[in-house]
Formats: C-alpha cells, sequence, structure tokens
C-alpha cells in the first residue's frame, strides 16, 4: 500500500518539532485502542436499565470521545505516525483501526485523504462542499454521503444483531455503547476537523493549504477532536501526531 505522498513544508523543520519520538507514538496509538476497547467492554457489561438517563448521557458524551480518538489514531496512521519506524505495520494498525471504528476500508480512505491535502477546499477535495455556504449541516449532509455505503451498512447491521445474540449484549448497551456515540463522534470529528478550520474565511483563504487554527486551552482543546483546532499546523507539518500538534502551534508563534 502506498503512503502520503505529501511533503511538509520545511522537512528539517518538522523533523525537529516533531522530536522523533518514534516509541512515543506507538505507544500513545496503541493506548488509545486499548482504553477504547476496555470501555466498550465495559459498557456492554452494564445493566443499563438500572442506570439513570444522566449516566446513560455521560457513558455516551465518554464513548463519543474515545470513538473519536480512535478515529484520530487511524487518521494519524494515514499520516505514517502510528508506527513511523515501520509503515507496513503502520498501515496493517490503520487498517484494524479502521475496520474497529466502523468497517471503513483503509486504502479508500487513504486515497481521499490524500486527495484532501493535496486539494484542501476545492472541487477536487473529496470533503468540500458549496454548501458550506449554507452552513454546517449542508455540508455535513454532503460529506457523509460521499462516504456512504449501503454494503458497509449491511455489514454494519449484520454485526449488530450478531453481537446481540451470540455474545447476549443487550441491543440498549450497544445503541449507547456503539452505535449513538459512532454517529456523535461523526459531527463530533467532522465540526472540529473540517467545518470550522475550512471553511472559507471573510477574506477568502490566504494560502493553499485553505486551513485556518484555532487555538484553545489545552484541556479544552483536547476535547474538541484532539488537538485538530490547531488544523493550518496539521496540513503543514503532515507527518506530526496529533498530540504534538501545539507544540508545533507554540513554537511558531513563540
Amino acid at each position: 500500500m502506498q503512503g502520503f505522498s505529501i511533503q511538509d513544508e520545511d522537512k528539517t523543520d518538522a523533523d525537529k518539532i516533531r522530536g522523533v519520538e518514534v516509541w512515543l507514538s506507538p505507544a500513545i496509538a496503541l493506548g488509545m485502542v486499548s482504553l477504547w476497547a476496555i470501555s466498550v467492554g465495559v459498557v456492554f457489561s452494564l445493566n443499563l436499565a438500572s442506570v439513570p438517563l444522566f449516566g446513560k448521557l455521560m457513558i455516551l458524551l465518554w464513548q463519543t470521545l474515545l470513538y473519536t480518538g480512535l478515529f484520530i489514531t487511524a487518521h494519524d496512521a494515514m499520516h505514517g505516525a502510528a508506527f513511523p519506524l515501520n509503515r507496513a505495520v503502520n498501515d496493517g494498525f490503520g487498517t484494524v483501526v479502521l475496520w474497529l471504528y466502523g468497517l471503513f476500508s483503509y486504502k479508500e480512505l487513504l486515497r481521499r485523504h490524500t486527495l484532501h491535502h493535496q486539494f484542501p477546499a476545492s472541487e477536487e477535495d473529496p470533503d468540500y462542499s458549496r454548501g458550506e455556504q449554507t452552513g454546517f449541516w449542508a455540508w455535513y449532509w454532503s460529506f457523509m454521503t460521499r462516504y456512504w455505503s449501503w454494503k458497509r451498512f449491511f455489514a454494519l447491521v449484520v454485526t449488530f444483531h450478531l453481537v446481540h445474540h451470540f455474545l447476549g449484549v443487550a441491543e440498549s448497551n450497544l445503541a449507547w455503547g456503539w452505535v449513538y456515540p459512532s454517529v456523535l463522534s461523526s459531527m463530533h470529528l467532522f465540526y472540529f476537523g473540517t467545518y470550522l478550520p475550512h471553511r472559507q474565511p471573510a477574506l477568502g483563504y490566504t494560502d493553499h493549504h485553505r486551513s485556518t487554527t484555532i487555538p484553545r486551552p489545552f484541556l479544552l482543546s483536547l476535547l474538541a477532536c484532539y488537538h485538530f483546532g490547531y488544523h493550518y499546523e496539521h496540513h503543514a507539518y503532515t507527518q506530526v501526531p496529533w498530540w504534538q500538534l501545539p507544540k508545533v502551534y507554540r513554537q511558531a508563534n513563540g
């Protein structure tokens, strides 16, 4: 499988910012997937009938955050940043993570994401839509329909019923621990990772990245899609993992 062909604006500078932390990246990636898996297992084992609505909502928000983190981890793999020492291991890991997230094809999403970085916020960008001129929902609808697949939807429905009937997981547990969080995470990812950073500014785009940065306090930045508010930095230094984006911003802006 071919890796990213996008080059950082200044490869030497990017390497310095990145810090070449080749062992920390796999640890964080594996930690994220492990945390998600443990949390899903716990939620699936709960007696949700005895959990009040407020508790269910807290579970929903927590699971949504973890599902977002699962996709962000796969996104790092698309940029070769999950296992930077071995591209084959990196891509194999990304393939598994995207399958866990929603039975997505890593190869297909990698192809589309490459186009997004080559032609951001343009007609050639598969994540872009002129619907952005009319607001969030029009663009989100266009975005989601481009990634929709009846085959994948059918596979997800079959998986839902197999887990319910053969593993004995209650449908309500599957809904609150899997279905609802995965849908909400798509909105979370789209709003903070596509809509806010790539919508056209009042004075138009200023460079070829067609992306803006929205700096926030550390915790808010983490909750707002794993620091992807630092989106200009992500496009300028594509191989920097999500957890180093605040560092990129601080070094560039003092």
